[in-house]
């Protein structure tokens, strides 16, 4: 079966159930810095999320917060692809599919935070037109501006 691309489905458990089998894919993992059923919740009830699914199962996932509507600022929140899925163009197709609603939604900028060690991830931002905006820490802020 193939993967089918889908906006805003996944349940709070479908949230948890993937970040915990992606939670070794993030540099440190994911769960050393978050509480994975906080973290969880707070996708489900604060993000739009784009999801990659093949048959019940969340494969791909991203999550963006759209609440800086003052100033028109999206902030990623998450990126994250089951690891058995990892180069199959996934998590490009899904932050397209997230700029390009971000775009429509006349959003200005998206900005996200990735750690500086993790190359595969910055080429995926980079590829898709973010540039690097700061770095603090162990972390690189990255920006892409929508409208110039």
């Amino acid at each position: 079966m193939e993967i089918v691309y889908k906006l805003k489905t996944a349940t709070v458990n479908d949230i948890l159930a993937h970040l915990n089998e992606c939670n070794d894919n993030f540099y440190p993992p994911l769960i050393e810095r978050v509480n994975l059923e906080e973290y969880s919740r707070k996708i489900f009830e604060k993000s739009m999320t784009f999801e990659a699914w093949k048959e019940d199962s969340l494969v791909g996932l991203v999550a963006i917060y759209f609440n800086e509507s003052a100033d028109r600022s999206a902030y990623i929140t998450n990126v994250s692809v089951l690891k058995s899925f990892m180069g199959s163009g996934i998590a490009s197709e899904l932050l397209g599919q997230c700029i390009g609603y971000a775009v429509s939604e006349n959003f200005m900028e998206m900005k996200l935070e990735v750690n500086k060690e993790s190359s595969p991830a910055i080429n995926l931002y980079r590829k898709h037109d973010f540039v690097v905006d700061s770095i603090n820490g162990g972390f690189c802020k990255m920006r892409l501006k929508l409208f110039k």
